[in-house]
């Protein structure tokens, strides 16, 4: 359905929102998604780091333990 919008499509949709919303509710929304966006990728992080740690501590030390040489 939305296959064939393009760059003059999507200008004009651009244009009514601002026009419907104005500039300044259309600049505090995107204010707020780029936050939305700033925590979903701490979010990420924390969650690889987490998962990482957990497996550090996982970890078994495989070496052999030391016999007598003889």
């Amino acid at each position: 359905m939305f296959n064939n919008i393009g760059l003059p499509g999507l200008l004009l949709i651009a244009v009514v929102v601002l026009v419907l919303f104005g500039k300044g509710k259309v600049s505090s929304l995107m204010g707020e998604v780029g936050k939305g966006i700033t925590a979903f990728k701490k979010g990420v992080g924390d969650g690889n780091a987490e998962i990482e740690a957990q497996k550090a501590a996982e970890a078994k030390d495989v070496t052999p333990a030391d016999k007598e040489k003889v």
